[in-house]
C-alpha cells in the first residue's frame, strides 16, 4: 500500500502528525483509527470513508423509529436521537448538548461515514447523562448502546466509543473525568478479541472502578442478547459483571469455591512410614534427594519407583545417568524378586527372572533413557518433556543432575546448575508431574557425609538455586565406616526442606538388607520422628 501523505494531524485524536494517507485509507499510529475511502472489500468492522467537515444533515423525512431487526424500540430510538431516512441510520455525536457531529450507517450494505467535526464529538450517547451516578455502561458501538439501554430497564447510563475497539483507550481518556465521575464502570466489548483487548485498555486507565460484563460464548454482542430475546440473562450477567484485576492478580472474594474443597490428597504415600508423616505423601512438585557419594542415593530412588509401580496407574521415567539401561532394569527387577539380580554371584532361575521382567518392564508402564550420546542440558530437558507429554509418565526420576551440569564443559558450574534446576522447575509446572532429581552434596567439613555427617540445605552444590527451586528435599546420611554392621547399612532420612507443610527434620531410618537387597524402614525409628 502505498503512502500519500504522512505526518498530518488526525481529526480523531487531535495529534498534530500521527495521520497517514494512503491510496485507499488513512491510518493514525496514535489512535489506531483507520478511515476507508470507497469500496475495497476490507472487513465490515473496519469499512468507514473519510468525514467531511462540512456538516451534513439527515433528510427532511428522517425520524425515529423501531429498529425491527435488532428489536431496538423507536422509544430508545429517541432517547438517543437516533434516525432513519431512506438510506441510513443517524447518530448523532455532541459536545455539550449541541450536535457537532454524526456517524452515518448505510440499512443496505452497512458501510459508515462520518460528516461533521468528528474530533470535537464525545462519546455517544455522553450528553444524556449528567455526571455521577452508581453506574455507566461502556459499549463497543451505536447500536449496542441503544440495546443495553433499553434491556436495563433505561434506567442507567450506557455510552459508546467511537470507532470501535482499535480507538478505545484514546476514547476513554479523552472523557475520563466524565467517566471517572461513576462509581463503577461496566464495560461491554464485543465478545472477540478486539473486544478482549478494548476492555484491558479501558480498564487499565481506571483500575478498581471496572467491572467486565462476561458474555457466553453464543453471543457476540448486547444486540445479540436483544434480538434473541434473551433480555433476562443479560439483565442477570449485567449485574453479575465482574470486577477487574488484571492478569496475575486474584480478586480473593473469588477463592471461595476454590478454599472450601477439601485440601486434595498425595498423588501416592511414599514408602516410608515416618517420611510420610513430614511430606503428607508424593505430589505434582519436583523433590530433590541428596546424599554424599556412594551412601545409596539410587537405591532409595529404586524403592519410590517400585512403589509408585505398585501403588499406582500412572506411567514412569526412569534416567539413571550413571548406568545402563541393563543395570537400570535388572536393579529395578531386584526389587520384585527380593535378592540383587544385578550382582554376579546371585542365583536365580528363568522363571524368576522373566517374573521380575513381567512384573516391573513388561508392564509397559516403564520408560528408560538410553543416555550414550549427548548429556547437554537442552537434550535431558527434552527427553523429560517426552515422557510426560508423549509417553504419559506421571512420575519421573533423573539420577543425577551433577553428571548433566559436569557434561556442559563451560566451566561455570553454579551457572549451569541455575539453568537446569530453573528449567526442570518450570516443565514440573507446565507438565503436571513429580519430578525427581538426585543431586551432589559439597564436601562439608570436618567428618565426611561417607562417615554420617549429617545433610544440610548448605552443602548442596551451586548457588542455591537447588534448595530454593525444589518443594521437598530429602536428604540420606549413612557412616559407611562404622564397627556396628547395623549403623554401616541404616540409612537415617532427613527432610531439609519441606514447602508443603514446613515440617522438616530427622524421618525415618532405613536398613538395607543384604540378602534381599532391599530397604526396610527399621521399627524403632520412632525415638527419632518428631
Amino acid at each position: 500500500m502505498n503512502k500519500i501523505k504522512t505526518h498530518q494531524p488526525c481529526n480523531d485524536c487531535g495529534s498534530s502528525d500521527a495521520l497517514t494517507y494512503y491510496e485507499n485509507s488513512t491510518y493514525c499510529f496514535s489512535c489506531k483509527t483507520r478511515h476507508w475511502i470507497g469500496d475495497n472489500n476490507q472487513p465490515q468492522r473496519n469499512k468507514m470513508t473519510l468525514h467531511s467537515t462540512k456538516m451534513s444533515e439527515p433528510e427532511d423525512n428522517a425520524v425515529s423509529k423501531t429498529i425491527v431487526d435488532r428489536g431496538i424500540t423507536k422509544t430508545t430510538c429517541e432517547k438517543y436521537g437516533v434516525v432513519q431516512d431512506s438510506s441510513n441510520y443517524w447518530f448523532p455525536y455532541h459536545k455539550e448538548n449541541e450536535v457537532v457531529a454524526y456517524k452515518k450507517r448505510s440499512i443496505s450494505d452497512k458501510k459508515f461515514s462520518t460528516v461533521g467535526d468528528w474530533r470535537d464529538g464525545g462519546l455517544f450517547g455522553q450528553q444524556l447523562f449528567n455526571k455521577g451516578g452508581k453506574y455507566v455502561t461502556v459499549v463497543e458501538g451505536e447500536m449496542d448502546a441503544l440495546a443495553c439501554y433499553q434491556m436495563l430497564g433505561s434506567k442507567y447510563p450506557v455510552v459508546s466509543i467511537r470507532n470501535g475497539a482499535g480507538s478505545a483507550g484514546v476514547d476513554i481518556r479523552k472523557n475520563y473525568e466524565w467517566l471517572d465521575s461513576f462509581d463503577s464502570i461496566v464495560v461491554f466489548m464485543d465478545n472477540d478479541t478486539q473486544g478482549q483487548e478494548a476492555s484491558k485498555q479501558i480498564a487499565d486507565v481506571f483500575g478498581s472502578k471496572i467491572k467486565v460484563f462476561k458474555c457466553t460464548s453464543e453471543f457476540k454482542d448486547a444486540c445479540d442478547y436483544l434480538s434473541r430475546g434473551d433480555e433476562k440473562l443479560f439483565f442477570e450477567k449485567w449485574w453479575q459483571s465482574e470486577r477487574y484485576v488484571p492478569d496475575g492478580i486474584i480478586d480473593g472474594s473469588t477463592l471461595w469455591e476454590s478454599v472450601s474443597k477439601p485440601v486434595e490428597k498425595s498423588v501416592v504415600d511414599y514408602p516410608f512410614m515416618g517420611l510420610n508423616k513430614l511430606s503428607y505423601g508424593i505430589r505434582e512438585e519436583l523433590v530433590t534427594i541428596t546424599a554424599g557419594s556412594g551412601l545409596g542415593k539410587s537405591q532409595f530412588v529404586r524403592e519410590l519407583v517400585w512403589h509408585v509401580l505398585n501403588n499406582t496407574d500412572h506411567n514412569i521415567g526412569l534416567m539413571f545417568l550413571e548406568e545402563s539401561t541393563n543395570k537400570t532394569a535388572r536393579s529395578i527387577m531386584s526389587l520384585h524378586a527380593n535378592k540383587p539380580l544385578h550382582l554376579p554371584d546371585v542365583e536365580y532361575s528363568t522363571d524368576e527372572l522373566r517374573q521380575s521382567f513381567d512384573a516391573t518392564l513388561g508392564t509397559g508402564r516403564m520408560f528408560l533413557f538410553d543416555h550414550f550420546g549427548s548429556t547437554s542440558i537442552d537434550n535431558i530437558l527434552s527427553r523429560v518433556r517426552f515422557l510426560a507429554k508423549g509417553l504419559g509418565c506421571k512420575f519421573v526420576f533423573l539420577d543425577h543432575v551433577s553428571i548433566v551440569v559436569s557434561a556442559q564443559g563451560s566451566g561455570d558450574e553454579r551457572k549451569s546448575i541455575d539453568e537446569i534446576m530453573t528449567k526442570l522447575r518450570m516443565l514440573v509446572a507446565e507438565c503436571g508431574i513429580s519430578l525427581f532429581v538426585v543431586s551432589h552434596l559439597k564436601r562439608p567439613d570436618g567428618k565426611g557425609h561417607e562417615e554420617g555427617a549429617a545433610t544440610s540445605l548448605s552443602q548442596l552444590r551451586g548457588s542455591g538455586s537447588i534448595a530454593q527451586l525444589s518443594d521437598l528435599v530429602i536428604g540420606l546420611e549413612r557412616n559407611g565406616q562404622d564397627d556396628d554392621p547395623l549403623e554401616r547399612h541404616t540409612t537415617h532420612v532427613r527432610v531439609l526442606k519441606n514447602r508443603f507443610s514446613g515440617l522438616t527434620g530427622p524421618a525415618c531410618r532405613l536398613l538395607y538388607d543384604l540378602d534381599s537387597g532391599r530397604m526396610v524402614e527399621r521399627k524403632d525409628e520412632e525415638e527419632d520422628v518428631l
